[in-house]
């Protein structure tokens, strides 16, 4: 119908007014461009198709009748190429600057890039001083220099690639445990509860002109919580598989490679257990299921950490892939420790803490795969950890996973489901009235029952080989940092 309108008043009509209703025709006839990401358009499923793509410039290559762009848009490592002519040229089509794009898209004659996007029309959405702006076109920027600015690092390939991957390994944890049935739980941030009886907490604070000093808001001092475990435990009561994924916060004043004073753990909690060997076993698949995931949906992104900035690190992930992670006893371990030849800067005796130092040589002892060590001393695991009731030597059924470079990557245990026994230790450390509704729990329908909590940024170290923990987490919080 268009058509033959169209034909009636090209050939009859003259006055303005018909002029005005055949360009309008027209213009509503004009197919509107295809929006896609560049995600989209690399897979070439739009070829010949009018589209629309938008993005920041990684490159721009102006030669005599053409002009070259790369334009990415976070959802690719790879660019898309940008194909036009010298009459679109714009002094602020820089890099870095923000484009919309419209053009053919067609497939490119050349083998390293399936397509290309021809481009009749370039608007610069947002400008970008190349000579300002901290990351240069042809450099590549190690992760220690971008780590200055935070508030800029995700233009760049490194940190792109990480957003993504660690995207898609948050992905992996959440489909592994729907797929073996728990449930997850949203724990509280605010909290009265130091699960880890460290100390090291951030105090929670009203302010206002409405605030009463000296009254507490929620009637108890309250802080920012170190675990989500005290509250999975809460709700293992009624249901037998349950976990939690979020930030945690520990007011450790360090500014080590190792630290944070916010990150994201990943909890679990197992109803009807009295064996080490069930938590185990669940560390263990989730680990290799959420890397396997990893592996299989980021494989430029993995690439890239693996050949440029961790070079061999692959075949440390593939090794973890493929072997079964041997188990040893926390006295087997300071066994280790004393009859090596290592000079250690702390003391191996039985009874002390696992350093770091420490758990990085048993790792690689056991063949620099990971490695569970199990039964600590009593007196070094929290009051909810379960007494292995074995002398002279008392143990707790606790375990910690220690993997390559990275050393403890999940701890956890059995927790005391034993009244008296639970009761003695919280009144010998004074704490029964503050934790009366945690003794609630094994008054009432307890059962035996363990749990364990991996740190999320240790994981993305382990599997990329990456040093810094600053360099695995978006917007990472320490002691004395600058905040955005």
């Amino acid at each position: 119908m268009f058509q033959a309108v169209t034909k009636t008043l090209s050939v009859t009509s003259t006055s303005p007014v018909c002029r005005g209703i055949l360009l309008g025709i027209r213009h509503y006839c004009k197919k509107t461009p295809t929006k896609l990401r560049v995600s989209e358009a690399l897979s070439g499923a739009d070829l010949g198709a009018n589209v629309k793509v938008q993005g920041w410039v990684r490159s721009v290559r102006p030669q005599k009748a053409n002009v070259f762009l790369h334009v990415n848009d976070g959802s690719s490592l790879q660019p898309l190429q940008v194909i036009t002519g010298a009459e679109l040229s714009d002094p602020s089509l820089t890099f870095g600057s923000a484009v919309e794009v419209t053009g053919i898209l067609k497939k490119s004659p050349h083998k390293k890039q399936p397509v290309e996007l021809e481009a009749d029309q370039i608007s610069v959405i947002g400008e970008c001083n190349p000579v300002d702006f901290p990351f240069k076109i042809k450099e590549r920027h190690g992760l220690e220099y971008i780590r200055q600015f935070p508030h800029l690092r995700c233009r760049t390939n490194a940190f792109s690639s990480l957003l993504r991957i660690r995207s898609e390994a948050t992905t992996a944890i959440h489909s592994y445990f729907k797929e073996n049935d728990f449930v997850q739980i949203h724990t509280p941030i605010i909290t009265s509860n130091d699960c880890e009886g460290a100390g090291e907490l951030f105090q929670v604070e009203p302010s206002g002109p409405d605030i009463v000093e000296d009254e507490y808001f929620f009637s108890v001092p309250t802080f920012l919580t170190v675990s989500g475990q005290l509250h999975l435990e809460v709700i293992s009561g009624a249901f037998s598989r349950v976990y939690t994924f979020g930030p945690t916060f520990r007011a450790e004043n360090s500014q080590s490679r190792r630290h944070l004073a916010e990150f994201y753990m990943v909890e679990a909690e197992i109803s009807f257990t009295q064996s080490i060997e069930d938590l185990t076993k669940v560390m263990e698949d989730m680990f290799k299921s959420a890397t396997e995931h990893v592996l299989a949906h980021c494989v430029e992104d993995v690439d890239l950490f693996h050949k440029h900035v961790t070079p061999g690190h692959r075949d440390t992930v593939d090794a973890m892939m493929k072997s079964s992670f041997p188990v040893i006893t926390y006295t087997e371990a300071v066994d280790i420790l004393n009859r090596s030849s290592e000079k250690f800067t702390f003391p191996t005796d039985w009874g002390c803490d696992l350093k770091t130092e420490h758990e990085k040589y048993l790792v690689k002892h056991c063949g620099n795969t990971p490695v569970f060590v199990t039964d600590y001393p009593y007196d070094l695991k929290p009051f909810y950890a379960r007494d292995n009731q074995d002398h002279p030597e008392r143990t707790a059924a606790a375990v910690d996973l220690l993997v390559p470079g990275v050393g403890e990557l999940c701890g956890g245990s059995l927790r005391e489901e034993r009244l008296d026994l639970l009761s003695a230790r919280l009144e010998e450390a004074g704490l029964e009235d503050i934790y009366s509704w945690y003794l609630d729990l094994r008054r009432f329908g307890s059962v035996p029952h363990g749990g364990f909590g991996l740190g999320f940024e240790r994981y993305l170290q382990c599997i990329l080989g990456v040093d810094n923990i600053k360099d695995v987490i978006p917007f990472p919080r320490f002691s004395h940092s600058c905040l955005l």
